[in-house]
């Protein structure tokens, strides 16, 4: 079973604390601080691995946490970075990072950070100054990105099959490349996307066989609604219409059936190029077979090929159109190693700009006051409010920045409680 969707949990490592240290030397008269900073957390990395097929192994491993960075020490040794966590996918893989961007992995090594680790406390060197010369507090390491995340495949292939059931999609697989899909005289035979490969020589086409589609498919009917998808990649669309001389429904019919849930899949499925084929053409006379050809040339305005798959017939100018449909594309350039620098198809930077003015805002509540904003909440879980020294920093660095101001303004009163994401604390500036 083909595996084309998986939810997983990505935790990216917490940052490892900032160390409070002085020196502490013979011969060496006021050391000072010498706390060392702790290490950034691994990130939760995507790698596109071209040995993979599905994503069934993570549908059964959905949790991936990164490593957490290593805490500051003494002599001014800082925390190691904490280890990456990566995570291969098969070529084709669509996903949204925790973040909000969107990538699209097809290259050999192409990768993705969905999960960053969290920032790393500053040790206590960092706060030493001409007024602050011992300072006994340091910041602690933030937690990283966390949260669940979609994956969906989309198949990579140069030219999708197409048609309804029974239209002999696998058969015609099976006589143009290697793969061996099941072949059966019923409708449905193909349960999942199948892939082969068509060679000329000179270079490859890879063919995708999906399950047929009837009417209602793009609403959920049938089988082909949940693999339309992998045909959104293709160049081109291969249509078989399948000869059936039992039936009244003819081919212009048949071939519109199938146009119509292309177009409701509302992917621009109906926009591809496509080549129009009437298959089993064993089963009628060739008086016959040239009327039935003439009603859909008449109807697509377009050549119509003919084939057999049981016979043969047809098959090799069926293989020169789709070589002709889908020409070689450019070579790309090699993708860059794990550790390089990153690749082009990665935003060079990403800004991060603080919403409203200042980027916090001040409300009453419960006798007290919530502040919120991003900045502020991550100036307060880095330090210990326990600690006196860190919290009249903490009381130096909002009156820096303007939320003293700001609660003043609002009714604040000196001892009022003050409550700043998941802390709550008395503040009194003067």
């Amino acid at each position: 079973m083909l595996h084309d969707r998986a939810r997983i949990h990505v935790e990216g490592g917490a940052g490892g604390n900032g160390c409070v240290s002085m020196r502490r030397e013979a011969h060496v008269p006021r050391g000072g601080p010498d706390g060392g900073d702790g290490g950034r957390g691994g990130d939760v990395v995507l790698v596109c691995d071209p040995s993979r097929r599905d994503l069934a192994s993570l549908r059964f491993s959905p949790h991936h946490r990164a490593g957490r960075g290593g805490h500051g020490q003494g002599k001014q040794r800082h925390g190691a970075r904490g280890a990456d966590t990566v995570v291969p996918v098969p070529p084709g893989t669509q996903v949204a990072a925790l973040t909000g961007e969107r990538y699209d992995l097809v290259e050999p090594r192409q990768q993705a950070v969905v999960a960053r680790g969290g920032p790393g406390g500053h040790g206590n060197k960092r706060f030493a100054s001409s007024t602050r010369r011992t300072p006994r507090f340091a910041e602690r390491g933030l937690e990283g990105q966390s949260g669940w995340i979609e994956l969906r495949l989309k198949l990579l292939a140069d030219a999708g099959l197409v048609g309804l059931p029974n239209a002999g999609k696998s058969s015609l697989l099976s006589r143009l490349t290697r793969a061996a899909p099941k072949v059966a005289d019923y409708p449905f035979t193909t349960l999942e996307p199948i892939l082969g490969t068509i060679d000329d020589g000179e270079r490859q086409v890879v063919l995708a066989d999906v399950p047929g589609l009837i009417e209602g498919a793009a609403q959920g009917a049938g089988l082909g609604h949940e693999f339309l998808a992998h045909v959104e990649r293709c160049r081109v669309l291969v249509h078989l219409v399948a000869v059936d001389p039992l039936t009244e429904e003819g081919p212009v019919e048949r071939y519109e059936t199938v146009r119509a849930e292309l177009a409701a899949h509302r992917a621009g499925l109906e926009e591809l190029p496509e080549i129009p084929v009437i298959s089993k053409r064993d089963l009628v006379t060739d008086e016959e077979l040239e009327r039935l050809v003439s009603a859909l040339e008449a109807h697509v305005e377009r050549p119509v090929a003919a084939i057999s798959s049981a016979t043969g017939a047809g098959l090799d100018e069926l293989r020169r159109q789709i070589f002709a449909a889908t020409p070689a594309v450019e070579a790309r350039p090699p993708a860059a190693r794990p550790g390089a620098a990153e690749p082009e198809f990665e935003a060079e930077h990403i800004v991060y700009r603080p919403p409203g003015e200042g980027g916090f805002d001040v409300e009453r509540e419960d006798g007290g006051f919530r502040i919120t904003g991003r900045g502020v909440e991550m100036l307060v879980a880095r330090h210990d409010l326990t600690n006196p020294e860190a919290l009249a920093y903490l009381e130096q660095r909002l009156r820096e920045i303007g939320v003293i101001a700001a609660l003043e303004r609002a009714g604040f009163t000196p001892g009022n409680e003050v409550r700043i994401g998941e802390e709550a604390f008395e503040l009194d500036p003067g």
